[in-house]
């Protein structure tokens, strides 16, 4: 999975869903899905896909500022 987060900063898109807390981070299954959508708003110099791992989540939970743990 792969999820899109600003290149300046490492802080995850997010979307709003009605009822759900914190916001989720949209994901997409292939890297490739996340770079057409990054292509497709023209967004490429501000936006990254990132691989959902353990590091980087942790990263992701950094530039967030909250640890790993509470995140969804």
């Amino acid at each position: 999975m792969y999820a899109i987060v600003y290149k300046s900063d490492g802080f995850p898109v997010c979307q709003q869903v009605a009822g759900v807390s914190p916001d989720p981070v949209v994901t997409w299954n292939t890297e490739a899905a996340a770079k057409a959508f990054i292509s497709s708003k023209g967004a490429d110099a501000d936006l990254q896909p990132v691989s959902l791992t353990d590091e980087a989540m942790d990263k992701i939970a950094q530039a967030m500022g909250c640890p790993v743990e509470s995140m969804m």
